[in-house]
């Protein structure tokens, strides 16, 4: 059985996985892998304009279209290709947001977003003029609720404090506890609810081999994979992960990548399991250095 939180101050409810679709290899396959988030009781997708340059919503809108009112989406905005395709520039600005939407309205095959996402951001964006577009949109009935994608805490609190958001996407993992320190606790107390994204750090909290990843090294996180083996199987890591997320109050659900759809079945089983053993969360934690933001402060 899934479970669900609702997220921050909406009245959105969403699952506590969710499948993120920024890697789908083809159309063909991202639709069996949004099909077997389905079947596992998955009712939250996000994905973004800036993904395969558009692609990705309209698999994501195609897929969902015959139960669109039982699911919810989530797409971001910020990012705009460039004509010659050689890469994006960062536009936050309320004109653009404003022509974006359109595009990704129409991508998604939809009349309407659940949660629209600034992409991005800095302390020195012009978050006003962002807050003024989503009110805007929002008030249309584009979209129903609106939040950021951010791993700066300057840029968070100043988001916090001067919108009406819910939520906040944030990279957060038992080998990245830099949210705990500055971020985790701020945004429960704004009442955003954290969107978790890169819980796997890259696998090796999945069963991939040990390497350096951040600011550990190799060792390190050798260390780490040693400590989760006490608590449970090598198949069960990926479940592990999920549960040191969603153990965090602040977190309303975790975002997961696949490329195939296997991975997220056995990541959805994985977890099951691990939700009915008696974890110890601190000892896992107290196995990995937690460093703190340097920058953006």
């Amino acid at each position: 059985m899934m479970d669900f939180s609702t997220l921050g101050s909406s009245s959105v409810s969403i699952s506590r996985i969710a499948l993120g679709g920024m890697s789908f290899p083809s159309a063909a396959e991202g639709t069996k892998i949004i099909q077997t988030a389905l079947e596992g009781g998955i009712n939250f997708f996000d994905t973004a304009d800036l993904y395969d340059k558009g692609e990705n919503e309209r698999i994501v809108g195609k897929a969902l279209a015959s139960i669109r009112k039982e699911v919810v989406i989530a797409t971001k905005v910020g990012n705009r290709w460039r004509e010659d395709g050689s890469g994006w520039d960062w536009v936050p600005r309320k004109a653009y947001i404003l022509t974006a939407v359109e595009a990704s309205l129409q991508r998604l095959g939809t009349d309407y977003i659940d949660l629209y996402q600034l992409h991005g951001g800095t302390i020195d964006d012009p978050l006003e003029e962002v807050i003024e577009a989503f009110e805007l949109l929002k008030s249309q009935g584009k979209i129903r609720a609106y939040g950021i994608s951010s791993i700066r805490p300057n840029t968070i609190r100043k988001w916090t404090a001067l919108s009406q958001g819910v939520s906040c996407m944030s990279q957060y993992s038992l080998l990245d506890r830099r949210p705990e320190e500055a971020v985790l606790g701020h945004l429960q107390q704004a009442n955003h609810g954290v969107l978790v994204r890169g819980a796997l750090a890259k696998g090796l909290l999945a069963g991939k081999p040990p390497q350096s990843y951040l600011s550990h090294s190799t060792e390190q996180v050798e260390k780490v994979q040693a400590e989760m083996l006490k608590q449970v199987s090598k198949q069960d890591f990926s479940g592990l992960a999920l549960a040191y997320c969603l153990n965090s109050p602040a977190v309303s659900s975790v975002v997961l990548g696949a490329s195939k759809p296997a991975q997220i079945s056995e990541a959805l089983a994985a977890w099951h399991r691990v939700k009915t053993m008696n974890i110890d969360f601190q000892q896992l934690s107290q196995s990995v250095p937690s460093y703190n933001y340097t920058q953006h402060r």
